[in-house]
């Protein structure tokens, strides 16, 4: 068994909070030695997530979507209420 499909809640307290996001979670045969693979499928906003998994605080310094991560920088209050609604939109109920 190396294959998982997880899911996981929203921190307390972010944006993210009240949310339920899927996850598949792939341990490859060199585990431990080698990180497992984590692919978000439920979408959301998050610089440091592209279809990859970091998810308590958000890093706009080191981002993986360029995109997000200029909003933060930019307008930090109106990013957070995006990913608020993201999470709303995309992860309420899972």
């Amino acid at each position: 068994m190396r294959y998982f499909n997880v899911m996981i809640l929203g921190p307390t307290q972010s944006p993210y909070e009240g949310g339920v996001f899927k996850l598949e979670l792939f341990l490859p045969e060199e585990y431990p030695m080698a990180a497992p693979k984590v692919r978000f499928r439920t979408k959301i906003n998050h610089p440091n997530i592209d279809k990859q998994a970091l998810l308590s605080v958000p890093n706009p310094d080191d981002p993986l979507s360029e995109n997000i991560a200029k909003h933060w920088k930019t307008n930090e209050a109106e990013a957070v209420e995006t990913a608020k609604e993201w999470t709303r939109l995309y992860a309420s109920g899972a």
